[in-house]
């Protein structure tokens, strides 16, 4: 058995900072608890806002533009918007497999244009330093019925999977399979597991939704209450930052209609992250089982904030198949592709998604939501677990830290080394620096935090952050003493507006950002070229 520790990255899709029941949430997750039990969580860890950009900047250390996915999975033209992780990005699977590490991926993939398994692949999990893979090459997905479903290179025929094929299920029992393989070989493994859950559509088992009868029945607005409160007594919060204010365009509880079906979507949403839990238990099991548990890094983390996108997925049929999926259920009912209350969220069936409030307590005590950069598009609950090394059991780390960091962290634990070349190709200097010291409640030496997505911006040094929603102007937060956005004294600190958002210009221009009006032109232009084809 080797000394070096194994990796087990687990990330899941579009879940809120505060849904868990260690960042004080309603749903039951006792297993992400016992590893925030035996482990540390950090409270102030960042994403991108958007699930490609992050999985794109969590691989390579880079910055989403960097490695060529500012946006999402379309090529538009410009270095850092192809839809393409590119060759002058390293993943962390091709740099660990140079350290002696076995590699293996379970989940969603989501980094590259060329989804067709019939097309190029070169920015497939096998072809970007994965031994094994087996997942989803696109985004979003059924899970009874998910589209682009792979094993290695092939395409997997749905017809061949069991009737209760449930795609959260297989990606942790893959997971743990993997595990059960390695075990007895020398090596360390480095194992991505990428949840598709809880991202729309809603789409749960019934006794998981059964779980959750009646919890959600109070409404949005006293359950932000109580979150508010359940995490200032866990101390993930500091007791002077204010909750937001609900989202200006939903009603109060009191007055909001159809509310049986609005609490059934909040049920559906939980039976989705516990049933992730529930399969990272499986896979904890696997780590125990070969006497693996105490020498693994594990790391558990969000991709963006909650989703707030009403849908009309009926519209996405023709548009976005590769999202919605198909048209009939395996036994040949029709799918019902609606938000619409008389239909009940949940079974194979529907296709739904939450909506603005759910998403508003998800995030609580935040402002906003996937997409927006302020505190709830990209605050992420990051759990670390790692018995051998980490001496901390049950503790809070309120340093910040960013996707880049994790392959720092992967470097710094492996003792692997980032290379200025691979395969011939010349590679952009690693952006991050190790957690490892954040783990020991040190700083990790990062002077700034900078992010940008769809013209949304924002750069966080000291006690201050500077953040924008796009087209509006910047607003400057205290960080320290308001985290939650809702102090904007930009007036009164001209000085720290200009030194702050000349930082965000400088590394804008150094990671191939673009303005966002000259994107949104280059995306309409090819629309528009598309509906002229078509």
């Amino acid at each position: 058995m080797s000394d070096r520790p194994n990796i087990l990255l687990i990330m899941n899709d579009d879940m809120g900072y505060s849904d868990i029941g260690c960042y004080g949430g309603e749903v039951q997750t006792p297993n992400l608890d016992r590893l925030a039990t035996g482990g540390v969580r950090l409270t102030q860890f960042y994403n991108t806002a958007r699930c490609c950009p992050t999985r794109a900047s969590i691989l390579t250390g880079l910055h989403p533009h960097q490695a060529s996915v500012g946006h999402m999975m379309n090529d538009l033209e410009e270095d850092g918007y192809r839809g393409d992780l590119n060759a002058n990005s390293v993943t962390i699977a091709e740099v660990l497999k140079t350290a002696g590490y076995a590699t293996y991926m379970s989940g969603k993939w989501h980094v590259t244009r060329h989804d067709d398994a019939d097309g190029p692949k070169h920015s497939w999990p096998r072809q970007r330093g994965f031994d094994r893979f087996f997942g989803i090459i696109t985004g979003a997905a059924n899970y009874w019925q998910p589209k682009t479903l792979t094993r290695e290179n092939d395409p997997v025929d749905m017809e061949s999977q069991p009737s209760d094929f449930f795609l959260t299920d297989a990606i942790s029992d893959q997971a743990a399979e993997y595990i059960d393989e390695h075990a007895g070989r020398d090596e360390p493994f480095f194992l991505y597991t990428a949840y598709t859950a809880p991202h729309w559509p809603l789409h749960a088992h019934e006794e998981d939704i059964a779980r959750y009868k009646g919890r959600f029945d109070a409404g949005w607005d006293q359950l932000r209450e109580e979150r508010l409160d359940r995490m200032r007594d866990m101390g993930l919060l500091d007791k002077s930052w204010p909750l937001t204010p609900r989202d200006a365009s939903q009603p109060p509880w009191d007055e909001a209609s159809d509310k049986e079906w609005q609490a059934r979507r909040m049920e559906v949403y939980a039976a989705q992250i516990d049933r992730m839990d529930q399969g990272i238990g499986r896979i904890i099991n696997a780590l125990e089982r070969n006497g693996q548990l105490d020498n693994t890094l594990i790391i558990f983390l969000a991709d963006n904030g909650a989703c707030a996108e009403e849908v009309n997925f009926a519209g996405w049929i023709k548009t976005r198949p590769f999202s919605v999926g198909t048209t009939h259920t395996r036994d040949g009912r029709e799918v019902r592709y609606n938000n619409n209350p008389e239909v009940m969220p949940g079974a194979e069936d529907t296709y739904q998604s939450y909506g603005i409030p759910w998403a508003n307590l998800s995030n609580t005590p935040f402002r906003e939501y996937k997409h927006w950069v302020h505190e709830g598009g990209i605050s992420t609950p990051l759990i670390a677990h790692w018995p051998e090394r980490i001496g901390a059991r049950g503790e809070l780390r309120h340093l910040p830290g960013q996707l880049t960091d994790i392959m720092a962290t992967c470097l710094d634990v492996s003792g692997a080394t980032y290379p200025e070349q691979y395969n011939g190709n010349d590679i952009k200097a690693l952006e991050g620096t190790t957690l490892a010291p954040i783990f020991d409640d040190q700083p990790n030496g990062k002077e700034a935090l900078i992010w940008e997505h769809e013209g949304n911006r924002a750069v966080r040094k000291g006690n201050w952050k500077l953040v924008c929603k796009y087209p509006g102007d910047w607003e400057l937060y205290d960080i320290v003493k308001n985290r939650t956005e809702t102090d904007d004294v930009a007036a009164d600190n001209p000085d720290v507006v200009a030194e702050l958002s000349a930082i965000h210009d400088a590394w804008a221009e150094r990671c191939n950002v673009q303005p966002w009006s000259k994107i949104q032109e280059i995306f309409r232009e090819k629309q528009r070229a598309q509906d002229y084809k078509s």
